[in-house]
């Protein structure tokens, strides 16, 4: 029986971890925090399981907006003067990316078979883990000021809808009727009725990762600083403890992925775009559905521990240290959204969070073996569809692991492509 090695233990880990199992593997799972803790990208997202986000962060034109990214260290994307010299070349291959319609155009063909039946896909899992009521499928709802506002995006939802993605539009009225908690500055909406949620990411994340010890995984908290490589074949996984033999490893470390990934052959430019989040308990309101406000770049969403802000881009390394007061920005916005919010919440009803998504500069993962070690198989840097992917994820590296074809073209996610 093949051991594989799965490095990382966020959602696309967790799943690949169980679509291995099922395959028949020996599975150890390395995960130096605790499986769906607060150290991975995984339990702090927006929830929502979107096929529908297939429009990258780059776009023609955007880098007209570099100077203001630099400049306003709270706008919804920001970028620390200190850590410019550093980002650049990650910063010049994102603004080539999405230099011309056709390139995003190319992006969002990729992205779209990836994401495709997301929900339905994170339902079964669940429904094996035992946890089917943190799977839900009543769509999104995106909101605009006016019907202008949303016609200033006409780029982005044109390509989703040439990549199959359909929505139900909302009057002034009808979005009242949907979402009455909702402000009303906001007179035009969408609802994709394709999307879904995760209710609670984190409790979703522990609980495939208990599903995978329940049959027959081994958890073991510690890091993976890099391989033991003969010949081209895989010999072990290395740890500060020692090594662990293997006949095969995934890299699903999220933002720690890059240095691994170098190791055995690819020099991969992983960003951080680090993401911020507030939960606001007993918030007073309880929206029907998963909200973007397109005047907020931000989730709103409803979950077990409260109404969930999520959002914000900050490209300012690993090590930096949080800016809370980009916390705040998604805190006070919210009251822009939701009227009824309570203009005073004591710091007793306030949690705030900050983590790291790995990011690609042309805004796809990295699916597929290692140029080094073709034993050795990347699974990372999906960015803002980490959550949505993460099942299909789990099932094309299991499908590599174990010499099956697997069910879309990976050529796109192919490391060699940097």
């Amino acid at each position: 029986m093949p051991h594989v090695v799965v490095i990382g233990a966020g959602i696309v880990g967790a799943a690949t971890a169980v679509e291995l199992l099922r395959d028949g593997h020996q599975v150890t799972i390395l995960e130096p925090g605790e499986p769906g803790g607060e150290q991975s990208a995984s339990y702090g997202n927006g929830t929502q399981l979107n096929p529908s986000s297939v429009i990258p962060m780059t776009a023609p034109g955007v880098w007209r907006k570099v100077p203001g990214w630099l400049a306003d260290p709270l706008g919804p994307l920001a970028i620390r003067w200190s850590y410019l010299p550093a980002l650049l070349p990650w910063l010049m291959r994102f603004l080539r990316a999405g230099a011309t319609e056709e390139r995003v155009a190319a992006t969002a063909r990729a992205l779209r078979p990836l994401l495709l039946d997301a929900p339905e896909r994170h339902r079964r899992l669940a429904d094996e883990a035992g946890v089917s009521e943190l799977i839900t499928r009543q769509g999104v709802l995106y909101v605009f000021p006016t019907r202008v506002d949303f016609e200033a995006e006409e780029l982005a939802w044109r390509i989703r809808r040439e990549n199959g993605v359909r929505w139900l539009e909302l009057s002034d009225d009808e979005l009242r009727q949907r979402e009455p908690s909702l402000s009303r500055r906001y007179t035009f909406g969408l609802l994709v009725e394709e999307n879904g949620q995760c209710r609670d990411p984190g409790a979703y994340v522990a609980a495939l990762v208990q599903h995978a010890v329940a049959q027959g995984a081994t958890l073991r908290q510690e890091k993976a600083v890099g391989f033991r490589v003969e010949g081209r074949r895989l010999q072990a996984v290395r740890t500060p403890s020692g090594e662990i033999p293997a006949d095969r490893a995934v890299i699903a470390a999220g933002a720690w992925s890059h240095t691994l990934a170098a190791s055995v052959g690819d020099r991969v430019p992983l960003e951080t775009e680090r993401g911020y989040h507030v939960v606001i308990t007993d918030p007073d309101i309880e929206p029907r559905y998963p909200i973007s406000p397109s005047d907020g770049k931000m989730a709103c969403v409803m979950t077990p521990q409260g109404l969930r802000l999520a959002g914000q881009v900050e490209l300012a390394g690993l090590p930096a240290a949080p800016n809370w007061r980009r916390a705040d920005v998604l805190r006070d916005f919210a009251r822009r959204v939701f009227p009824d919010l309570p203009a005073d919440l004591p710091a007793s009803k306030v949690k705030l969070w900050m983590g790291h998504r790995p990011s690609t500069p042309d805004g796809l993962p990295c699916i597929g073996p290692a140029s080094g070690c073709p034993d050795v198989i990347h699974a990372f840097g999906h960015g803002h569809v980490g959550l949505t992917a993460g099942a299909t994820t789990g099932r094309l590296a299991a499908d590599l692991v174990s010499g099956r074809q697997p069910e879309i073209n990976l050529s796109p996610y192919s490391a060699a492509r940097f």
